[in-house]
């Protein structure tokens, strides 16, 4: 008696890889990985404090030139919807990370003063003063209230 196929049909096989995909597949995987880490990395590097601009700055850049690679050999090799997924993802969160390291570069001084501040605040009190100084000493346009 041969068993009847489920309802999805008779299963079909995987052809086993060659060498040259199975390596491709790797590089694929491994470029990835480093993708992944560089994009994770400059956003806690950025969490750390503001005097690691730079080193988020570099990490963003790499993160940014690391997923254009990838984007290119998972499209063009095919590669599994989850590394094509991840990448784009990635690349989003790394585009928002050029727009955060753009604005804390051209905001140095007061961000560095807002955070230096905010170390310092025991109370609910004092963030908040640490909130109004910030807001103070930015330029008019970017000025809120303070509620």
């Amino acid at each position: 008696m041969n068993p009847t196929p489920g309802p999805q049909g008779p299963q079909r096989t995987a052809r086993p890889l060659s060498e040259e995909a199975k390596a491709s597949l790797q590089k694929t995987h491994t470029l990835f990985r480093m993708f992944i880490v560089a994009v994770l990395g400059a956003f806690f590097v950025f969490q750390l404090d503001l005097a690691y601009l730079w080193l988020t700055a570099i990490l963003t850049a790499a993160g940014i030139v690391l997923g254009i690679m990838v984007l290119i050999r998972a499209i063009r090799l095919k590669e599994s919807k989850l590394v094509l997924f991840g990448t784009i993802s990635g690349l989003v969160v790394s585009a928002v990370m050029v727009l955060l390291v753009l604005t804390s570069a051209l905001f140095f001084n007061q961000i560095r003063d807002f955070q230096q501040c905010s170390r310092q605040a025991l109370t609910s009190k004092a963030s908040t003063e640490c909130r109004a100084n910030l807001e103070n000493s930015l330029p008019g346009p970017l000025k809120q209230p303070v509620r």
